[in-house]
């Protein structure tokens, strides 16, 4: 294990993780354009229906071989590809790396009960069946130190290519929008997400700027006090009553709460 933390270390270092080589600026619901390549970890998950890929999840690439997303984005039954690099999904804009994925390497957390988003555990890997080639357009996330809790109010950007408004359409560019962490204590009322709300979950937004179907799996980037931006969380669930409700804010699977099951599916595999 020692010697994997050390690798994951040695390669994130060598790559800069979390550091954008375009800075955001400041849909996702009532969003706006995000710069171009300033989030060079999101990817596109895609699955294959009659024979085209459409964009269907977000993603985070952790390694070069490996892009963490929501457990609720992956089913063994279908077939899917990784594009990275993407920005303009009506454009072939030359930087993206578009790599297939074999069946056998999506690997979603084993206490992922499908029937049930609110008892959490909605995270998996995906390892690439080639690895990704970083660049300018191309770099890691850094994830967060395990066990790491957000204090309220932090700051922090959820990027996807959801859905615009409720029902609404998938934007071709690269949304991002500032979503405010809301903190456990706030966010477990019973008048907000009450017990729906887990400890390995953690809370942003609320109803001016929410995530939204198309969004899952993606990234709630949080800045780090050395400048680097960190992965906090995987896009999980909105409301049934829409993706901007009230007191509803967009919950994430905690990624600090994950960091034992993320080294060791990557380490065994």
């Amino acid at each position: 294990m020692f010697r994997l933390l050390s690798s994951l270390l040695l390669v994130a270092l060598a790559s800069g993780c979390g550091r954008p080589s375009f800075n955001p600026s400041t849909r996702v619901v009532n969003g706006e354009d995000a710069v171009p390549y300033s989030w060079p970890w999101q990817v596109s998950l895609q699955v294959e229906k009659d024979g085209t890929f459409h964009h269907t999840c977000g993603g985070s690439l952790i390694d070069p071989e490996w892009v963490m997303t929501a457990g609720h984005c992956i089913s063994s039954s279908k077939t899917y590809q990784v594009v990275l690099g993407e920005y303009d999904r009506s454009e072939e804009e030359g930087s993206e790396q578009v790599i297939p994925i074999n069946s056998e390497d999506l690997f979603v957390h084993p206490l992922w009960n499908p029937k049930c988003v609110a008892c959490g555990n909605d995270i998996a890997l995906i390892k690439l069946s080639r690895p990704a080639q970083l660049g300018d357009s191309v770099k890691l996330a850094c994830l967060p130190p395990a066990d790491d809790i957000l204090p309220d109010e932090a700051s922090c950007y959820i990027s996807g290519w959801g859905r615009l408004s409720t029902g609404g359409p998938l934007p071709d560019k690269l949304q991002q929008a500032l979503l405010p962490v809301v903190a456990y204590e706030r966010c477990s009322k019973w008048d907000w997400w009450g017990g729906s709300l887990k400890r390995t979950m953690v809370c942003a937004g609320g109803d001016i700027r929410s995530g939204c179907n198309g969004d899952s799996g993606g990234p709630l980037n949080c800045p780090a006090a050395d400048g680097s931006w960190q992965v906090h969380g995987v896009a999980s669930f909105v409301s049934a009553f829409g993706c901007n409700a009230r007191k509803k804010p967009t919950v994430f699977t905690r990624v600090s709460a994950f960091n034992d099951w993320i080294q060791e599916t990557m380490a065994s595999n």
